[in-house]
């Protein structure tokens, strides 16, 4: 009788072979740049399916050619990363703004219109409002919270409609915890495609991790990760990852090739290590967000809590998406402190365990200044209307005994002076 394994089962195994590497339990790290071909015949075939030529046959492996193209840490790392989210094909890359970055520019050209949702992380903001447009590509922006009327509106007013080639979104929203609804981002999409043309749906799940929001479960062609975040786990790697068909993969990394940001084998290696305690690490932190939110929605200092956690019935639609697409509050806050800037940094500045820093879903609770850091580039009247103001302090809590990060954020909130 055969049982269908867990992915937290199967990360200190699956997709490693022991007896390929002299019986060693843990895949060693392919510190190589070139591979020997048996043949010259092998050579010509790998080379065919690396480049995008062909499609593989049914049984044929994918051979290795070149650490820029394939690897065995990098394959064995593609081949777990695919359990969490469910998908057929997966991509790694050096970092998440190089996977976010290839599939835009794999999946657009001159002429094209991009449909983004607001807000998105600043380096994405930055890279589709500022670099985008100079090779001739089109951005239209909807916010949360408008319907899907109005977003196909948003769209026809472009006098672009036909030009729309993907859908991008980020959900939950950094730093604000807004939740975009991916099934009907998917609708929009299927709206505009034609027979001749497939509208793409690409979601940034990096602050859910592969394990709060399975995006391709509800429409997403594309789940994006910053690596570096919940699935590095320990602040000491940058990396990034693009899931989805093997179609739209195989696509994906013949760009990954000639651009040549693919991850190496020691990035690959040290987030196999840390996929093995993915679900642990997680779990920890989500329940310490719990305690974490529950202390600050009380003190008296702190206008208001982003939180996951906080949406309830009364929050009516938002409510409803988290119910129907979230399977965690997950492990960010952020929070307006009674104030703004001045109130914001004497909070940040009297921290002390937790660490100023940007960056989130390491082991070590980490605290920033939005507005002034990972957004600054943002617009300014846009960054208000969004919400992301001068007295907002965003949290990612780590694992740390949660009585101690509360300590922590008592202390440093009865360090402003009023």
């Amino acid at each position: 009788m055969k049982n269908k394994m867990k992915p937290e089962s199967l990360m200190m195994s699956y997709g490693y072979k022991p007896a390929l590497s002299e019986g060693a339990i843990k895949s060693p790290i392919f510190q190589t740049s070139t591979f020997v071909f048996k043949t010259a015949e092998e050579g010509k075939a790998f080379f065919e399916i690396a480049y995008g030529h062909r499609q593989k046959k049914i049984g044929e492996e994918i051979g290795l050619i070149y650490s820029r193209i394939n690897n065995p840490d990098l394959e064995i790392l593609e081949n777990r990363l695919t359990l969490w989210d469910e998908a057929e094909d997966c991509a790694v890359f050096e970092s998440g703004m190089s996977a976010i970055t290839t599939v835009l520019l794999e999946f657009l050209k001159p002429g094209d219109l991009l449909l983004i949702s607001s807000p998105v992380y600043g380096g994405t903001d930055h890279f589709v409002t500022k670099i985008l447009p100079k090779f001739g590509i089109h951005v239209a922006a909807f916010k949360v919270g408008q319907k899907r009327d109005e977003v196909i509106d948003i769209v026809k007013a472009t006098g672009m409609a036909d030009k729309l080639a993907m859908v991008y979104i980020e959900t939950p929203a950094n730093p604000t915890n807004d939740l975009i609804d991916i099934k009907c981002s998917k609708e929009i999409a299927k709206h505009f495609s034609t027979s001749e043309k497939e509208v793409y749906l690409a979601v940034d799940n990096t602050y859910m991790g592969p394990l709060w929001q399975h995006p391709l479960k509800h429409g997403a062609d594309f789940v994006l990760y910053s690596a570096t975040k919940y699935i590095g786990g320990h602040s000491d790697v940058i990396a990034g990852a693009c899931l989805g068909s093997k179609e739209l993969i195989q696509r994906v990394k013949v760009l990954r090739t000639f651009l040549g940001n693919m991850a190496g084998p020691w990035t690959g290696w040290l987030l196999l290590r840390s996929l093995e305690t993915l679900k642990a690490r997680m779990d920890i932190q989500a329940f310490n967000a719990e305690k974490v939110a529950d202390f600050l929605n009380r003190h008296q200092k702190v206008e208001k809590v982003y939180y996951l956690g906080n949406f309830t019935k009364r929050a009516g639609e938002q409510y409803d998406i988290l119910q129907r697409q979230c399977l965690s509050n997950g492990a960010m806050i952020s929070f307006d402190v009674v104030g703004g800037e001045k109130e914001a940094f004497q909070f940040l500045n009297a921290l002390k365990l937790i660490k100023l820093a940007v960056s989130l879903g390491g082991t070590e609770s980490l605290a920033e200044h939005p507005a002034t850091m990972t957004h600054s580039d943002v617009e300014e009247n846009h960054r208000k209307e969004l919400s992301i103001t001068e007295k907002m302090v965003r949290l990612s809590i780590g694992v740390e005994n949660y009585n101690d990060i509360i300590w922590d954020i008592d202390q440093a909130l009865n360090a402003i002076s009023t």
